[in-house]
């Protein structure tokens, strides 16, 4: 009996130690380019949405600066896309931004003459544009900016988008279209009305399952600060404390927001902001102190996990996964350059906490990369 209950123990230690190996095993890093993706700095492949089946929503740029989107499954194939309508020219074309759960995509593309229109895109391939009332048409800058007209943003479970649109005066504003195809447009409290003023709605992951709505309003003094508007159509600004200009940069189901805001050193710091109005504030070890440096939180899952870049003293970008007790792990990806401008951008983390993103190298091309999370037993 005694070498038995020997075994047995040695059993359960070996159980125990493969168990504590596989809970500490480095999560894996794949790195891809989409078909066509041009080779030229500042041109590649940009994932933007991860699905918790794996699959992938982005971009990519051609050769020829064009703009394309592309949708990854888990098994690494790629189909990709473009919007009836969408320029060919350099700087025009297709810019995925979202996608929901359910498959459905949502966008902007800029068409021949350099207006935007928004797009939804369903799981089966069909493609619907729209344009929000007032918006106008000229000239743009992708792939995010633009002078004149629409872009869709983020989209919900339910299939709510949200975006902005610029009208013929350079004004931005927001907008949240039902999805029956009913577009309400908003302008935050506060809001500049001068060119490159206005309202702008967050990116990716900028309107929750109940449909609040988080962004940031540019006012007449040229500051930016945070807004949530609220699903009856109220708003709440703010701004943490010590910020001279706010961004923002996603929100939960129950509204707890995360972003990035600049000191008055021009320094980015991370936020997180309760529903109840409280922040907790948060540099990454490592995070550079000089002006256009530090922590930028990109996203934040239903769990309270956030992902993000920090900038280090060198003006390298380094990503990072922090969860909500505050625990906070670095990473970069194999290949990524180690200038300045170059390195490693997690653009969304999913429930699972797999993060997309992309890596610049050391030439200025971009890539896709997927973090994939441990699964603790």
């Amino acid at each position: 009996m005694r070498h038995l209950r020997s075994f047995r123990c040695t059993l359960c230690l070996l159980a125990v130690c493969a168990t504590i190996a596989l809970a500490h095993e480095k999560p894996t890093i794949t790195t891809f380019d989409a078909p066509g993706a041009g080779a030229g700095p500042g041109q590649g492949t940009f994932a933007f949405v991860v699905s918790s089946a794996g699959v992938i929503v982005g971009e990519y740029i051609d050769a020829h600066n064009v703009s394309h989107g592309f949708v990854r499954s888990r098994h690494g194939t790629f189909i990709t896309f473009e919007v009836p309508g969408s320029g060919t020219g350099s700087g025009q074309g297709t810019v995925p931004e979202s996608a929901n759960l359910r498959g459905e995509i949502t966008g902007g593309y800029i068409d021949s003459s350099g207006s935007s229109h928004a797009f939804t895109r369903s799981p089966d391939g069909t493609i619907s544009t729209f344009d929000a009332p007032g918006a106008g048409s000229g000239g743009c800058s992708p792939p995010i900016i633009c002078a004149n007209g629409t872009q869709g943003a983020s989209i919900n479970p339910e299939g709510a988008i949200s975006g902005q649109y610029f009208d013929n005066t350079g004004v931005s504003h927001g907008f949240v279209r039902s999805p029956g195809g009913t577009i309400h447009t908003f302008d935050s409290p506060g809001a500049g009305t001068s060119s490159g003023q206005g309202t702008f709605v967050t990116f990716t992951d900028g309107i929750n399952p109940e449909g609040a709505i988080a962004g940031a309003y540019f006012d007449a003094g040229n500051v930016f600060h945070g807004f949530v508007r609220n699903p009856d159509g109220t708003f709440t600004t703010f701004d943490p404390p010590g910020s001279v200009f706010t961004n923002n940069s996603g929100i939960t189901p129950n509204g707890t927001i995360t972003s990035f805001y600049a000191d008055a050193s021009s320094v980015f710091h991370g936020y997180v902001r309760a529903p109840n109005g409280t922040f907790t504030l948060f540099d990454v070890t490592g995070a550079g102190t000089g002006s256009g440096q530090g922590t930028e939180p990109f996203n934040i899952n239903a769990a309270g996990d956030i992902t993000g870049a920090y900038i280090d003293g060198n003006g390298v970008n380094h990503g990072f996964l922090r969860l909500k007790s505050g625990a906070i792990t670095k990473f970069d990806v194999s290949g990524a350059g180690t200038g300045s401008g170059q390195g490693t951008i997690p653009v969304y983390n999913n429930r699972a906490d797999a993060i997309c993103g992309f890596y610049i190298d050391a030439s200025g091309v971009n890539h896709g990369f997927l973090r994939t999370a441990v699964e603790e037993e």
